[in-house]
């Protein structure tokens, strides 16, 4: 095999490497994150669990993907480390999808059926209807179909390319003899582990394997052990995922690798103790791409099957090897914001919405906190305003932060949408949070200085604090449930809490000429006011956000003043509706 031979085969595994990376992305970006999302909602049932990590590493061509994502629900707390046990068990099932793909490669036969199904015949065409979706479409379903068909031609293209440099080794004795020292078992395992770590790929690892088919000096021998081997090497991912996350993330990346470890152990056991006394004859043989592909799934089924009724000891042995005693986690409410998310930046964007709702939740709870403080002042209760406004402003860094590293990733258009959408709302719930602490201050100043509102001024206020908590009540709700209809009610009452605004302050200017108020009382009411509006605003903005989301520009002002500026019937009949309802007395 000389330089150039080299040169072809290291080319054909960086276009293999590619094509596999750009395929997976096609398949995740088409299923919309569907597929990672849905590993949340997992029950107890491991046998499902198992299914579950089989299709979506299926889907996402990456075993070691799934199983960082694993890592990280687990340090999210999203995932309990029982379940993690049948989805890791089920990625290794998944990942042999790849083998099965990459075994087209081997087929022969002079028939047309079996000329068309060679890889070589139809890959040209997919790429060529890819890189015209690519091109020329506009719909990003298209181009995600676009993207697949690409890279699957790019893996193939890769997979020929290996195949062919190799071929000649075939009259070569020294390479047989290379290969003959690794008919080993235990050298065969090492081999597959140490490939497979250095390229953190089980797939690309068996993917070589299959190519060395060619040549013809693969036997069954060798490539048994190096295929379980294979699935040692494969943890690495995991194991360095788990790098500085919490325990039970690390102790998730030990199961992975004690599964395999132990299956590994156990097989070659079975196996090879069975060849002491049937003497397996069909070991010499050469070995072809198809039976790679059957070996890679047998041996993992068989693991899987073996090993899911003992998950619990699994877990056992995790909780004996990392340490029992448990660290607190820091920064808990926002640790669903998990960095490994960020290379599936479909399951990274739903991570976030779900963060951005739990902060919209506490700064709503801030805000209601806060205005229920009129009817009775609590000291506790103003501090677990002050505890919720700060808590808020964390998230809303965290999140921020998490948000402009999502952005540089390959984002869907619905996922760059919902990231902008994102991006302005958490500054809108911010906002709303530090008005919480306002309306408390108020609230605490009253209360200090023992002063009170007229009868009159009270019942105004009262009118006016029910309007805030319908809006919030609707923004927020229209946020967290993504519900538009309810989102295009609260403009309308905006206007309507702008009017009742500017009403309580004209009705105490005129109670303080009449002498029914006092001028520190006034300065209270137009802070307590002007928040409720201000807060209004904010609520208006994250409802026009909301509604523009399909848009690519976003102006919740200028929305605003179509609306308002338009002859729309529909928008002053529900303001009529609202003035009737918090019509001052």
């Amino acid at each position: 095999m000389d330089i150039f031979s080299m040169l072809s085969f290291l080319g054909g595994l960086a276009f293999f490497l590619y094509g596999m990376t750009m395929m997976g992305d096609g398949l995740s970006r088409a299923s919309g994150g569907k597929m990672e999302r849905i590993l949340e909602s997992l029950t107890k049932n491991r046998w499902k669990a198992v299914l579950l990590g089989a299709g979506v590493t299926a889907v996402i061509q990456s075993s070691s993907a799934t199983t960082v994502m694993v890592v990280g629900f687990v340090n999210s707390g999203i995932m309990k480390l029982n379940q993690a046990v049948g989805v890791i068990m089920g990625a290794n099932i998944g990942t042999t999808a790849t083998s099965w793909i990459l075994s087209l490669t081997g087929i022969e036969g002079s028939s047309l059926f079996m000329q068309l199904l060679k890889p070589s015949s139809f890959s040209p065409l997919l790429a060529l209807t890819g890189a015209a979706l690519l091109m020329f479409s506009k719909k990003e379903k298209r181009k995600n179909a676009g993207t697949i068909m690409v890279g699957f031609a790019i893996l193939m293209y890769g997979m020929d390319s290996m195949s062919g440099a190799v071929k000649p080794l075939a009259d070569v004795p020294e390479f047989g003899q290379i290969l003959t020292m690794f008919a080993n078992p235990v050298m065969g395992v090492i081999a597959g582990t140490l490939i497979t770590a250095v390229i953190q790929s089980s797939s690309a690892s068996v993917g070589i394997l299959q190519a060395l088919c060619a040549t013809g000096s693969v036997t069954y021998s060798l490539a048994i052990p190096i295929i379980m081997g294979q699935n040692i090497g494969t943890c690495i991912t995991a194991i360095m995922s788990a790098i500085g996350a919490n325990k039970n993330a690390k102790r998730a990346a030990a199961i992975h690798l004690y599964f395999n470890l132990i299956g590994t152990i156990v097989c070659m056991t079975l196996f090879y103790g069975a060849n002491l006394f049937l003497h397996f004859d069909f070991l010499k043989d050469a070995i072809g791409p198809a039976n790679v592909a059957v070996i890679h799934t047998i041996f993992n089924v068989v693991t899987s099957t073996l090993l899911l009724p003992f998950g619990d000891q699994l877990v056992k042995l995790a909780h004996a090897t990392v340490g029992r005693n448990e660290e607190k986690t820091k920064d808990l409410e926002v640790a669903v914001l998990d960095e490994r998310f960020l290379e599936r930046p479909a399951l990274g964007c739903e991570q976030a919405m779900d963060a951005t709702k739990q902060m919209a939740e506490l700064s709503k709870e801030a805000l209601d906190v806060a205005m229920s403080l009129f009817d009775k002042f609590d000291e506790k209760k103003a501090q677990r305003v002050r505890e919720l406004e700060d808590t808020v402003d964390k998230y809303e860094d965290r999140i921020g932060s998490y948000l402009v590293k999502l952005s540089s990733k390959n984002l869907s258009d619905a996922d760059s949408r919902s990231l902008s959408m994102m991006l302005h709302c958490i500054g809108d719930f911010e906002r709303i949070s530090d008005h919480a602490v306002s309306v408390m201050a108020a609230a605490d100043e009253m209360h200090t200085k023992k002063i009170h509102f007229s009868e009159k001024g009270q019942k105004e206020l009262e009118i006016f604090t029910k309007a805030v908590q319908e809006i919030t009540g609707m923004a927020f709700g229209a946020f967290i449930h993504d519900d538009l209809k309810e989102a295009s009610k609260v403009e309308p009452l905006e206007e309507v809490m702008d009017y009742i605004n500017a009403q309580m302050k004209k009705r105490h200017v005129k109670r303080l000429q009449e002498g029914n108020c006092t001028i520190e009382m006034g300065f209270i009411l137009t802070d307590i006011c002007t928040n409720y509006e201000r807060v209004a605003d904010h609520c208006s903005n994250i409802a026009v956000y909301l509604l523009q989301r399909s848009e690519s520009n976003y102006d919740p002002h200028a929305y605003s003043d179509v609306i308002r500026n338009s002859n729309n019937l529909g928008f002053q009949k529900e303001c009529e509706i609202y003035k009737e309802k918090y019509a001052l007395p």
